[in-house]
């Protein structure tokens, strides 16, 4: 056995509370080297007494990645105190005692009564167990790039707006009309299409048309609209059941802000000059950059006299731990709570913020509204993030690039991944985090930032549909990109943020009913979904078609889903009992109780629990 493979850390995503009287208890170990684990686990005052340390709870392989299995267990604390360690069995017949102290013979009896060389959890207490809202586990979002959505009052059109065209490649600083009455004029249509939450990207004043460069917070863009179109938005979509997330850039404003413009036209003397990260007086104004030039674009960066969101000089960097900024901002997020009764707030750059900044618009935000959803733009590993007094969640964009590099190819050299890299690429995300974390993590496949997904996909939809429906099976809240429902295309930024095909004869009708069913679906499923154990499915089916086969299932006290995505070459087959129900498939054939899927196809089986 590798004991220098075996790792665990307290009070973390390794050890917490899950709800009252559970804590998780999870254990690293190196990959195929162990046989069984037990958490030796009790109340640290009852050691002696009840001497709960000679029998063990059975630890369950919960997945591995290529180098790692990770082990879990429930365990019940109803005196809200936990002391633990770890026996663990190897395949070599050696069995080792792992615990705060380091790791010893697995009889060392010494270390096994001494009660102060178990891990700890102290005492729970309610306030530190990261509580995440129950509705978003259940709801399925809408993005919505407010500009390109649809024009439902063109008297507030920005100078020079353009023609409604799908089919437009947009340059950057396009004008389409789209506006908040828009999506009001719209909401039948996304309630219809099952839609529960709608994420809209910022809607404050600014001069681009992405609206990432804020200058007035506390101002809705007129071409927009104005704060009771807003609130009418707001309160129409709630009537519908449908929650409302508004995007906030709180890392940096725009250029034209009166705050910046101030420090442009005073310079030190600015009363605004502590808000940003100055580097040196003078400030230098903006010139435009011709982007395209990589000595000029060098040369831009480097004469930089303050700090940007990454290197735009009309994006200057807030210093949020000013107190007048910090004010400032927390006044924004929390007046939309009170004015306008918003559910959620998605957070632009958010791995740029000091985090005291985000603890102190955490407790302001549910403060005012204990079950508000936070989520922040983050692409990597964000556990600092997720300790349950920040965020909820993040953009899960780490699971986006791995679904869409299995189900379409790597984007550099095509590749796809297969089955095994997937499976150890989804574990290690999964096991980033705690569960509750997971259960809410915003699980999208394209976004504004991102090629749409039928343009990954090289134009084949059914792969789309693939992916669409591997992501809707996965815990965590899913999120549709405007007009994949219809077929929109799109690369890159600024083409991914095309107008919204609204003339029916050019949409694309079968995928339309197809993402209406699969949104049914995932709701009908939703508890099992969420709640249900993980267990990725290693039989025979990992070893055909090209190793291009997913397969998992999600098991509650009831029910049994079980997933098979087929991306090899070969046709593969199973024999089910004939309880079992086919729910969604493409490719798929049940008859006699032998289930085949074709290359490309999926089958979601639904079965009752004996």
């Amino acid at each position: 056995m590798d004991k220098a493979a075996l790792y665990h850390r307290p009070e973390s995503e390794f050890a917490y509370l899950y709800s009252d009287e559970i804590a998780h208890i999870r254990l690293q170990t190196k990959k195929d080297d162990v046989k069984a684990v037990d958490v030796l686990a009790g109340d640290v005052y009852l050691h002696h007494e009840g001497k709960w340390y000679q029998s063990g709870i059975p630890m369950t392989k919960v997945g591995a990645t290529e180098t790692h299995d990770f082990w879990q267990a429930s365990v019940t604390i109803p005196t809200r105190r936990l002391a633990y360690g770890f026996k663990v069995y190897g395949h070599d017949g050696e069995d080792v005692f792992y615990c705060d102290r380091g790791v010893y013979h697995g009889d060392d009896l010494v270390m096994l009564e001494q009660v102060n060389a178990y891990f700890r959890l102290p005492y729970f207490h309610e306030r530190d167990m990261m509580k995440t809202p129950e509705w978003v586990k259940h709801t399925v979002w809408y993005q919505i790039f407010p500009e390109r959505f649809a024009n439902g009052n063109p008297a507030n059109d920005p100078e020079g707006v353009l023609a409604w065209n799908h089919e437009d490649h947009p340059r950057h600083d396009a004008f389409y009309g789209g506006d908040l009455q828009g999506i009001i004029d719209h909401l039948d249509y996304l309630q219809d299409l099952g839609i529960t939450g709608l994420y809209l990207t910022p809607i404050f004043k600014a001069h681009t048309n992405h609206k990432y460069d804020t200058t007035d917070y506390m101002t809705i863009d007129p071409a927009f609209g104005n704060a009771t179109i807003l609130k009418n938005l707001v309160d129409q979509a709630h009537e519908r059941g449908m929650k409302v997330m508004l995007d906030a850039v709180f890392n940096h404003i725009g250029y034209y802000a009166p705050q910046w413009q101030d420090v442009l036209a005073n310079q030190e003397d600015s009363i605004y000059r502590d808000w940003f990260h100055i580097r040196k007086f003078p400030v230098q104004p903006f010139e435009p950059v011709n982007y395209t030039d990589p000595d000029a674009l060098t040369a831009a960066r480097q004469g930089l006299t303050y700090h940007t969101f990454a290197f735009e000089p009309h994006m200057p960097k807030f210093n949020t731990a000013n107190p007048e900024v910090h004010d400032y901002l927390l006044k924004v997020a929390t007046h939309y709570i009170e004015a306008f009764d918003i559910d959620g707030w998605r957070l632009d750059v958010a791995n740029e913020v000091d985090h005291q900044f985000w603890k102190d618009f955490f407790r302001a935000c549910t403060g005012l509204k204990e079950d508000f959803y936070i989520i922040g733009e983050i692409w990597h590993s964000s556990q600092k993030f997720l300790e349950g007094d920040e965020f909820h969640a993040v953009m899960n964009y780490a699971m986006t690039d791995q679904i869409k590099d299995f189900f379409f190819g790597n984007p550099i050299d095509e590749r796809p991944l297969s089955s095994g890299r997937m499976r150890a690429s989804m574990t290690r995300q999964r096991m980033l985090y705690r569960d509750q974390v997971n259960q809410v993590q915003f699980n999208l496949l394209d976004s504004h930032d991102t090629d749409r997904v039928l343009h990954r996909a090289k134009g084949d939809k059914q792969k789309v549909k693939a992916a669409l429906t591997f992501m809707m099976m996965l815990e965590g809240t899913p999120c549709i990109y405007y007009g994949t429902e219809v077929g929109l295309d799109g690369g890159h930024d600024p083409d991914c943020r095309r107008v919204m095909i609204w003339d029916e004869a050019a949409q694309d009708k079968d995928m339309l009913a197809f993402t209406k069913d699969l949104i049914q679906l995932r709701k009908q499923y939703s508890d099992l979904i969420t709640y249900g154990e993980f267990h990725w499915r290693l039989d025979d089916l990992a070893d055909v078609a090209n190793h291009r086969v997913l397969s998992f299932e999600k098991i509650d006290q009831d029910w049994r889903m079980l997933a098979i995505f087929n991306q090899g070459s070969e046709i593969i087959a199973e024999q089910f009992d004939e309880s079992t129900n086919i729910v969604s498939s493409n490719l798929a054939n049940f008859e006699e109780n032998r289930l085949t899927v074709a290359p490309g196809g999926w089958a979601i089986c639904i079965d009752r629990r004996a």
